[in-house]
């Protein structure tokens, strides 16, 4: 398992080929498309590349088109504006000549101020509870070879869900949900800038699936058609993505085929650390 998060730093250490070029490459396992989550790390990372001394405290970015998994990606960053108290950056990312996702990201220099934040959730402790891992392999004999291999196969993140739904036969929930999480590999305690972008491609995995939750449906069933399409996410105080965090998400709203979520990270003693919010596509083909 420690192998899939020095993947994952790896892919995350982009290569410089210009000034303010960089370019990145999707791991083997990638399944049709390149994820989401890896690209929002990705991005995050060139920008940080372009900044000294300053640590982001939010991102928006937008998903244009799907990742081709076979070829590497070129980041290019265009350097906003550097002021006094905040960097800003954008990055677009592209494949084939054409974008496929482009990100803004705000850095500012450490300062004090008024501080409140919401409470952390009551939920059952991580120690608790059964690993997604160990959810997943109760099911893969009835998985298809390809997808069972693809849907077990080791995650650089170790997911611990509160409030899980069933894999295959889910019946309709709140749309809300709970998970634990964190990178199976120690980080450098020093290194916000790693946490942060490891927590962008965590921040991705299970978001989308909250809109989802209330309809009894499962992506597994090759009938559900969902994309991101747009992330925005903003860091509140430093954490180190290798300790435990609660993810509390919920679903406000789904119409017009996609589906609005938010996400909560808390640390686990009960620090807010980082807000998140997505919308996604949703098209079930029944």
């Amino acid at each position: 398992m420690t192998d899939a998060v020095e993947d994952l730093i790896q892919i995350l250490n982009l290569e410089k080929i210009e000034e303010n070029l960089f370019r990145g490459h999707s791991p083997d396992v990638s399944w049709q498309r390149v994820f989401g989550g890896q690209v929002i790390g990705q991005a995050l990372v060139a920008a940080y590349r372009t900044v000294e001394d300053r640590v982001c405290h939010s991102l928006h970015a937008y998903f244009i088109r799907p990742g081709d998994p076979k070829v590497p990606i070129v980041y290019e960053v265009d350097r906003s504006r550097d002021g006094r108290s905040f960097t800003t950056r954008r990055v677009v990312a592209i494949q084939h000549g054409k974008q496929i996702f482009n990100l803004a990201a705000s850095f500012q220099i450490p300062e004090k101020g008024f501080e409140h934040q919401a409470e952390m959730p009551d939920v059952a402790p991580p120690e608790d509870l059964p690993s997604e891992r160990e959810l997943r392999k109760e099911i893969e004999s009835r998985l298809p070879e390809d997808m069972a291999k693809h849907f077990s196969r080791p995650r650089p993140i170790e997911i611990k869900p509160v409030n899980p739904q069933h894999y295959i036969d889910p019946e309709p929930m709140e749309p809300s949900q709970y998970v634990w999480f964190r990178a199976r590999k120690s980080v450098p305690q020093d290194d916000i800038a790693l946490s942060q972008c490891i927590l962008a491609y965590a921040s991705d995995m299970t978001l989308l699936d909250t809109c989802i939750r209330p309809h009894g449906v499962s992506w597994l069933s090759g009938k559900l058609q969902s994309a991101s399409l747009d992330h925005a996410m903003w860091f509140h105080q430093p954490f180190k993505a290798d300790e435990w965090m609660l993810y509390a998400q919920d679903s406000p709203s789904a119409s017009g085929a996609r589906g609005f979520n938010r996400g909560s990270v808390f640390t686990r003693d009960g620090r807010l650390v980082a807000s998140v919010a997505q919308e996604g596509l949703i098209r079930y083909r029944g």
